[in-house]
């Protein structure tokens, strides 16, 4: 009978964690055939983008069954279920999730260092007419090859960097940080795939503060503003043709007597007609999106779009304050810098922890609002990543745009989110720490108390309460992302201030979207450094 539970609960969340997969992979296709070029698509490079976007969104969906698992091994009064009660059983169980995660995370180092790096080469260089496939392939190969010598190089820093922390005043919070550190164990080479995901998970940081930051200020204030309208912009279109093709006209009259036009004016009218032929697309385009019938649908919908951007700034200001607590939390009474800010549990009230807390009791809301947390994250990522382009710095490499991203683009695109998603565990934990190492997990505390009767004597009553870091370690399961997370504690003190760094651009970034205007109908579509591209493909 326990084994048949057993089997059941397990496929209970393995089924959910199924259907997420065939969801994931029927938007991952949806999304990268929105945004590639229709001329320059290529079935390797699709492949791979779709690919490269689906292990990205698959392992994001891991944690919330990871959270699932463990909570439900336990009834809601804090005894273990009957399959559970054997705590090999419960091992197995978990160190399924484990293996589940380093999978996804070992392809996840294969498509980094090797599958889209490959791809990339392979195509940047088919754009020299002189090359042949042969020589694509072996240029793309030479390449790529330096990129497996840094992953092996992140191996093996993994394979013996130390894993014991430095010495603590805080011994009590230390013996519990070893115990978990020695609960998620060092055999089998894991712990160098541990240090080169974490490696990763700093570039990582840094596109959450970059993208993702930005994406959840101006995704929900681009919904409330809207665009703005299609007559008035082929309006204002129209008298910018007419203006500029009167300056052409006014610069032309002046050779009409034979006179060669000065060097400045021969300039001056360059930047004209180029500037004119911008215009002219831009109308066809206007033209184009005035007759779709989704611009109409669009409008038709607008108060629906007030109402959900309403909602996501909410939840970017509950995810602000939440993260500002934490980080708050932790300031004030983890051990400090050399012990990685890792505390248990929480000591200051974290709205985002309680609400999960609170959902507990009505099956299943609070494992759908851990869902759609982490969808949140890669939505908005998506969303900064759309709106800014591909940045080296100070240089822009690709802009995202529809039907007109490159496949090289898309490939960086993919690259990103993989980076964001293996960042994105450890902004859920800074949410909703208690939750995310504990569940919904409860234990039961025997406690004695003088019997009322008329024989002498103490009755033993139990008490439920909610899992936390007071817990006696066999009562409560820390799931597997919470231990993967703090495997090395010198990453845990990176994140830590990469947290505040994510404040702070969301901040500038919510400021920089209040001050700007309504974005175009067409935003993205025409631009003056596309005149090499063909519109055929919006004509059609």
């Amino acid at each position: 009978m326990a084994a048949q539970s057993l089997l059941s609960e397990s496929m209970l969340g393995w089924s959910i964690f199924t259907f997420i997969l065939l969801v994931i992979l029927a938007f991952c296709w949806v999304y990268i055939r929105k945004f590639q070029s229709r001329q320059e698509s290529e079935v390797v490079s699709t492949i791979t983008a779709i690919c490269a976007l689906a292990i990205a969104l698959i392992t994001s969906a891991l944690l919330p069954v990871d959270i699932f698992l463990v909570s439900f091994m336990k009834y809601p009064n804090g005894t273990y279920k009957e399959w559970a009660a054997n705590n090999e059983t419960r091992g197995q169980i978990e160190d399924t999730v484990l293996y589940g995660y380093y999978t996804l995370y070992s392809i996840i180092l294969f498509c980094v260092f090797l599958w889209i790096p490959f791809v990339y080469f392979y195509y940047e260089e088919r754009d020299d007419d002189n090359v042949n496939k042969c020589s694509q392939v072996k240029n793309a190969l030479k390449y790529t090859i330096g990129f497996a010598i840094v992953c092996v190089v992140l191996l093996l820093i993994g394979a013996f960097v130390p894993l014991e922390p430095p010495p603590s005043q805080n011994s009590t919070q230390w013996e519990k940080v070893q115990y978990l550190f020695e609960e998620l164990g060092s055999s089998h080479g894991l712990p160098a795939l541990s240090f080169s995901i974490s490696s990763l998970t700093l570039i990582g940081m840094l596109a959450v503060i970059t993208y993702t930051a930005y994406g959840m200020s101006v995704l929900p204030l681009n919904l409330i503003k809207g665009t703005r309208s299609v007559v008035y912009e082929r309006l204002e279109n129209t008298e910018d043709i007419d203006d500029v093709e009167h300056q052409i006209e006014k610069l032309k009259s002046k050779c009409n007597d034979g006179r060669p036009l000065s060097s400045r004016d021969r300039h001056n009218l360059q930047e004209l007609e180029s500037k004119l032929q911008v215009l002219q697309r831009r109308g066809r385009h206007l033209e184009i999106a005035e007759r779709n019938c989704c611009t109409k649908v669009g409008s038709a919908l607008r108060p629906i779009k007030i109402l959900l951007g309403i909602f996501f700034i909410l939840v970017a200001l509950l995810f602000t304050v939440a993260l500002f607590i934490s980080n708050l939390d932790k300031a004030l009474h983890s051990a400090g810098i050399s012990s990685g800010f890792i505390i248990f549990g929480t000591n200051l009230t974290n709205p985002l922890n309680e609400l999960l807390l609170a959902l507990q009791p009505v099956f299943p809301l609070d494992y759908i609002l851990i869902t759609v947390i982490t969808m949140y994250f890669v939505v908005t990522s998506m969303a900064g990543i759309r709106n800014m382009g591909i940045w080296f710095f100070w240089i822009r490499l690709y802009k995202i745009r529809p039907k007109r991203t490159r496949p090289q683009a898309l490939l960086f695109l993919c690259m990103i989110l993989l980076l964001i998603v293996l960042h994105t565990s450890y902004m859920i934990y800074s949410l909703a720490p208690q939750y995310v190492m504990y569940g919904s997990q409860k234990y039961l505390v025997q406690s004695q108390m003088p019997s009322a009767g008329p024989s002498s004597g103490n009755a033993t009553f139990g008490t439920t309460r909610i899992c936390d870091a007071d817990a006696p370690e066999d009562q409560c399961i820390v799931t597997r992302s919470y231990l993967f997370l703090h495997k090395f504690w010198f990453f845990s003190t990176i994140y830590y201030f990469g947290n505040w760094a994510f404040i702070g651009a969301f901040l500038i970034g919510l400021a920089v979207s209040c001050c700007r205007g309504k974005k175009s109908v067409i935003e993205g579509e025409v631009e003056a450094d596309d005149s090499d591209l063909s519109d055929d493909e919006y004509v059609h």
